[in-house]
């Protein structure tokens, strides 16, 4: 299905790039300025390093890490007391304490306008319909999907995640052109579909909150007659609309005058040149409750700054390849879920859903993949997977070709297809 990209903010977007980068040196100034007068831990650590006066200047900044956040739970990143706050959001908090974030009235008004511009640049006109079926409340993705399609002039269902059912029953009554959710549910709603095929009213899908690949967009796309687009965000820096692919699909376009990107090394935390794949830094321009300053996204990705061929001018990012912190290191071999899921997604008779299952045996690590077959009656023998896997990644697995269905599904919310037992497995513990 061809779309066509449209436009919210048409001046800011296709702003020429020496004008976009003023712009921001001028906003960065007064991030940092915010910072050091607002946030007793920033004034600290900011102390002794001159204001900017160019943007290379901001490799001199330190890097704010989660941690950060975390050690200063829950407000003491925040320029201003809770009762001055509009609404707070907070992670999901599996690992601990959630990381917290706040939002004045401005704040949100911001969020809604990048979110409309994504979802502009998606295909969606003012007057469509947007299934939301990402989670309402805490986590950030229904929330501010809703208020950016309000702010664009698209009228919202609030599905929020779960009830799958349900779902398809709403889509197929109320006739939406839009949907947003994660990648993975999405796979789950072109599944439970069936032989019945695409014959849904979407047109296009905003996707997002977790890693995926042009193998999975080829998966739904087909399953659910749409274009399927990318969404990036994460609560720490504002929620869903730092960045999102136009209906081009030709990177993700990042909104530059609110958010200034860096690719640096893992390893070192030196900046890399346009086109080179490394962690993403982001550095609010515009938030006033809780701006950050060079905050350590951990997803990896590389970016250009070349004009985009629809006409914005605004730096792209690639798709995520993985997170470092994502990253299984098997015998010494550095092993991305996404490296799995784009050679799966290329055997024939393999679903795109499966679950990757490490273990420790005695001083070494073994990685074991649950796989499943797609339905099609194609058969496929585990050693056919193994040998796949093999050349990708470079390394023997041990493979189990599963009947369809056995795998864990997404029921809206982020899909964990990782599980690490290594703490509780092997007689060489770390």
């Amino acid at each position: 299905m061809t779309v066509t990209p449209g436009f919210h903010r048409p001046e800011i977007e296709t702003m020429p790039r020496e004008a976009l980068e003023a712009l921001q040196l001028e906003r960065l100034q007064a991030t940092v300025a915010l910072l050091r007068d607002k946030v007793p831990v920033m004034t600290e650590r900011l102390e002794g390093i001159a204001d900017p006066t160019s943007l290379a200047d901001l490799a001199n900044f330190p890097i704010l890490r989660k941690p950060d956040l975390r050690d200063n739970y829950p407000f003491g990143l925040f320029t201003c007391p809770p009762d001055e706050l509009a609404r707070i959001h907070a992670s999901s908090g599996t690992t601990g304490k959630p990381t917290v974030v706040g939002y004045t009235a401005d704040d949100l008004d911001v969020w809604a306008e990048c979110v409309a511009r994504c979802l502009r640049g998606a295909g969606v006109e003012p007057g469509e319909m947007l299934h939301n079926a990402y989670g309402y409340g805490l986590f950030t993705g229904g929330l501010g999907l809703h208020a950016g399609a309000e702010a664009a002039g698209i009228t919202v269902v609030p599905v929020s995640g779960g009830n799958t059912e349900r779902q398809l029953m709403l889509i197929d009554d109320f006739a939406p052109q839009a949907i947003c959710c994660t990648p993975s549910y999405a796979l789950t709603l072109a599944e439970l579909l069936g032989e019945a095929g695409p014959t849904t009213s979407l047109k296009v899908g905003i996707l997002g909150a977790e890693p995926w690949t042009n193998e999975t967009r080829t998966a739904i796309e087909a399953g659910l007659g749409i274009t399927a687009v990318n969404i990036y965000g994460l609560s720490e820096v504002i929620g869903p609309g730092v960045s999102c692919e136009t209906a081009d699909r030709d990177g993700l376009v990042i909104m530059e005058d609110h958010f200034l990107p860096e690719v640096v090394d893992p390893e070192t935390g030196e900046q890399l040149p346009d086109g080179e794949v490394g962690v993403l830094l982001l550095t609010s321009l515009t938030k006033q409750a809780f701006p950050i300053l060079r905050y350590w996204t951990g997803d990896l990705c590389s970016i250009t700054r070349e004009p985009s061929p629809c006409g914005r001018t605004h730096a792209r990012m690639s798709f995520v390849v993985g997170r470092a912190d994502d990253m299984l290191v098997i015998r010494g071999v550095n092993v991305y879920p996404s490296q799995v899921e784009h050679t799966l997604v290329g055997i024939e008779g393999i679903s795109p859903h499966f679950q990757l299952v490490v273990n420790r045996e005695g001083a070494l690590d073994t990685l074991h993949i649950r796989a499943e077959l797609d339905g099609s009656g194609t058969e496929v023998a585990p050693g056919h997977v193994v040998e796949a896997m093999r050349s990708s990644l470079g390394i023997g697995v041990s493979v189990d070709v599963e009947a369809p269905g056995s795998v864990p599904r997404s029921e809206g919310g982020k899909l964990a297809r990782t599980l690490d037992n290594r703490a509780t497995t092997g007689s060489d513990q770390a």
